[in-house]
């Protein structure tokens, strides 16, 4: 499970699911022999591993660049970069340019030069600077986490009358429901409601609640004019007008029609919209 893989201590028997091999020779800073797991300056290479992911989750950038800096110069590259990288899924707000950066560092300290050398080290530290400088969060694991205890909730009282503790966002997905806008052409409930084109275009490709920029509302309003979908003054409107932020999901169909698009359809086979 993807949940063990933090499980690694050390070089005294505890579980160590990185396979890669240990970086043993060479001699520490004062010319001992290192020992399995150990880094140049003497410390236990999953303490500092630890160290650099913790570092960089609290932005404190000279504690993560030192971090970096020796587990690479110690040998343990791929350590850093394992690390680095679980940091940019595990720890970072979505959005964040600096997963791509972290790629890109890791490329030319490993493929074009030493990961040890001068420049190695200095892509190492400079990736674990730019991860601590950007905006840290637990958004996605704590998501991941929810959502499994949610499903465990869930299936516990699959069967009975009780009402699991918790549940996931969106309940129960069923037609006519909060969420009854997904079913539109895509879906095969939607299809079987005669919701084509129409429907998907005015309610299915709302976007928000910024709304389409100037651009996009004129490029989407013109397109609709030329389809094969006739659509009156009020649906061209509400098709480009941005969602509620307040009420995502609710769509008031006032529009003749509810159920089939609306307005004549001329000729509506064929006619895909765009995606889902």
């Amino acid at each position: 499970m993807d949940e063990d893989r933090q499980a690694t201590f050390g070089s005294d028997g505890s579980l160590d699911t990185e396979t890669p091999p240990e970086a043993r020779e060479g001699t520490t800073d004062w010319g001992e022999p290192k020992g399995d797991g150990e880094t140049d300056g003497g410390y236990n290479r999953y303490d500092v591993s630890s160290l650099l992911q913790k570092a960089v989750r609290r932005s404190d950038e000279e504690v993560a660049a030192w971090a970096a800096w020796e587990l690479a110069r110690s040998g343990y590259a791929w350590n850093l970069w394992d690390r680095l990288h679980l940091y940019v899924v595990e720890d970072l707000r979505a959005g964040q340019d600096v997963a791509l950066l972290v790629e890109r560092y890791e490329t030319l300290a490993t493929e074009r030069w030493d990961p040890q050398s001068w420049k190695g080290r200095l892509c190492a530290i400079h990736a674990a600077l730019a991860c601590a400088r950007a905006q840290s969060s637990r958004e996605a694991s704590n998501a991941d986490e929810f959502f499994r205890n949610a499903a465990a909730a869930r299936a516990e009282v699959r069967g009975t009358d009780e009402d699991p503790a918790v549940d996931f966002p969106v309940a129960d997905l069923d037609p006519d429901g909060p969420y009854d806008v997904i079913f539109d052409k895509h879906t095969a409930e939607g299809s079987r409601r005669d919701r084509g084109e129409g429907f998907f275009k005015r309610f299915g490709a709302r976007v928000g609640p910024e709304g389409e920029d100037a651009q996009s509302a004129r490029w989407q309003r013109l397109n609709m004019a030329l389809s094969d979908v006739e659509y009156d003054e009020a649906e061209l409107d509400h098709a480009v007008e941005p969602v509620d932020p307040e009420h995502r999901w609710e769509d008031p169909v006032t529009f003749e029609d509810e159920g089939g698009d609306g307005g004549a359809d001329r000729s509506e086979s064929g006619a895909d919209g765009g995606g889902s």
